[in-house]
């Protein structure tokens, strides 16, 4: 199968150089983040959040970053959140010093469980332990991600490209795992902190794994193709979603970040990049999306319209939080059921897997805990 995107009006297949694709990609990037303040400028930081003292959300990735500022706001404003992460000590001081800093007021609630998106047997761990509680839950934020930048190619134990597993195939996994519980929570909602990079990526599902030597692996190919892929398999996702589930799918942009994402480069690349704080969000900022598609009571009007009207794409909520229009290629309808299929091939789920769990069956999945 040919790699580039097609059409999903015309058929005909779209041929685009990465070099043109990371030249449009970069300049999104670059004009995000020298006005991205400005367009935000009408939001408060820290976004004003509602009581939610009668919503659960489970957050990944809430241990640093968007995810930390994610979970500490959720559960300032009542919600029970469920930190799953891989360091369970760090979570559990961080919730103690959140519990200081309120100086004696009434204990937040927050829980932590073991999650490591770079095993699948450890989602479908998660996924068993969280669903055996007949539970509701009302808020799924898929926020965990990793961008090694300049790293060389690395896999998971389960054989995937590591950008592919924990941004985007381990994130799926868990959202289709969980659906019985969020049936529950409905109202309920799935968000994907996604990038703006996204406009970069291109999705090949002969070689997802970057191993075939169609084009020579980056870090930036890698990340940008996992956030990609995110934005086509939840737009599918939310399709074959019926209205009585209840289940509202969404994609965010988080904004440019400040972030350690340029640990492992060159110590001049550090320094220029921590020259520029000016344009770039705090993790407080770039929080503001996630927490808004989590929060805001007009989320699941807005994704039942867009469904009504048959929009290729699932919702996109953009750093200022507003709904924006994801990358032309997010929009290939044909390419994005190709993206479903083969994602449902990897994570070892079957192909009526949605259908089967929204109808109360036990589904199999190859990653079964033992």
């Amino acid at each position: 199968m040919d790699s580039s995107p097609r059409s999903s009006f015309t058929g005909k297949i779209k041929r685009t150089p990465w070099w043109m694709k990371s030249l449009t990609g970069w300049s999104y990037v670059i004009y995000e983040m020298l006005f991205q303040k400005m367009q935000a400028r009408h939001l408060k930081n820290p976004l004003p959040l509602p009581p939610l003292h009668d919503v659960t959300c489970i957050i990944t990735g809430s241990t640093s970053g968007i995810g930390l500022e994610t979970a500490r706001q959720l559960a300032v404003s009542g919600a029970h959140v469920v930190m799953a992460v891989r360091n369970q000590s760090a979570a559990f001081d961080l919730i103690m010093k959140w519990q200081d800093e309120r100086q004696g007021t009434s204990l937040l609630s927050v829980e932590v469980m073991e999650l490591n998106l770079l095993s699948l047997t450890s989602v479908v761990r998660f996924a068993r332990a969280w669903n055996s509680r007949s539970k509701p839950l009302q808020v799924l934020i898929n926020n965990a991600g990793i961008f090694s930048m300049g790293e060389p190619q690395k896999f998971s134990k389960d054989g995937y490209e590591t950008h592919q597993q924990v941004n985007f195939l381990a994130p799926a996994l868990l959202s289709i795992l969980l659906l019985p519980s969020l049936v529950k929570g409905s109202p309920s909602r799935i968000i994907n902190v996604n990038s703006i990079m996204h406009y970069m990526g291109s999705v090949d599902t002969d070689d997802m794994n970057f191993i075939l030597g169609k084009e020579e692996f980056n870090s930036t190919k890698a990340y940008s193709s996992s956030k990609l892929a995110q934005v086509m398999f939840n737009s599918v996702l939310q399709k074959r979603l019926p209205p009585e589930a209840g289940i509202s799918v969404l994609c965010v942009s988080p904004g440019t970040v400040h972030t350690n994402v340029t640990r492992d480069l060159p110590k001049l690349v550090q320094v220029a990049y921590n020259f520029i704080p000016l344009f770039l969000f705090s993790a407080q900022e770039g929080s503001r999306s996630a927490l808004y598609a989590a929060t805001a009571p007009e989320i699941p009007e807005y994704c039942k319209a867009l469904k009504a009207d048959e929009w290729p794409t699932c919702a996109y909520i953009s750093h200022d939080c507003r709904p924006t229009r994801a990358a032309n290629e997010a929009h290939n309808t044909r390419a994005a059921n190709e993206v479903w299929e083969k994602t449902l091939d990897m994570i070892g789920l079957p192909l009526d897997a949605v259908e089967k769990l929204l109808q109360g069956e036990e589904v199999m999945c190859k990653y079964k805990d033992s």
